[in-house]
């Protein structure tokens, strides 16, 4: 067994039994051969970004996982399409989206996987639950957390009640 990371996948979910289907995934997850569950955030509502359609549930996961980055991606896009997940287009409504957001220290250009994931700054659906799970990381090349909260103030976000 390779040696353990931490990795934090970004959990959404808009289309179907939402929450259902998050907490489907989580149990999945914990379940990943070479992989320790750590836990997740508290449940965010957001509105979608660039893009149409109902609210999203979203949250984030924390593993330890002795997975390679595309090992693991592949292993998201297998139980993503367990829960109907279609990509008809760029940005539509999901029943599950599950994205690597870091795994370690990792910083891959691509083509397959671009880690740390090119947009997880841009977005507070991502951040804050981020924040909440690992309020000191450093994201490569990048402000605090903090800041990066801050600079997405204007995105509809809120915690839900456990």
């Amino acid at each position: 067994m390779r040696p353990l990371v931490r990795a934090y996948i970004g959990l959404g979910a808009n289309l179907g039994a939402a929450r259902a289907a998050l907490q489907s995934a989580c149990e999945q997850l914990a379940a990943l051969p070479e992989t320790r569950w750590v836990g997740r955030s508290a449940w965010y509502r957001s509105a979608p970004v660039d893009a149409s359609g109902p609210d999203y549930l979203n949250a984030v996961a924390v593993l330890d996982t002795g997975l390679a980055p595309l090992a693991l991606l592949h292993a998201l896009q297998a139980i993503e399409l367990e829960h109907g997940r279609l990509r008809p287009y760029r940005n539509a409504p999901r029943t599950l989206d599950l994205d690597l957001l870091l795994h370690g220290d990792a910083v891959q250009p691509g083509p397959e996987l671009i880690l740390p994931h090119p947009r997880l700054h841009e977005r507070a659906f991502v951040l804050q639950p981020l924040r909440e799970v690992a309020p000191d990381l450093a994201l490569p090349g990048r402000p605090s957390l903090d800041l990066l909260c801050a600079a997405c103030a204007d995105q509809a976000i809120e915690r839900l009640p456990s």
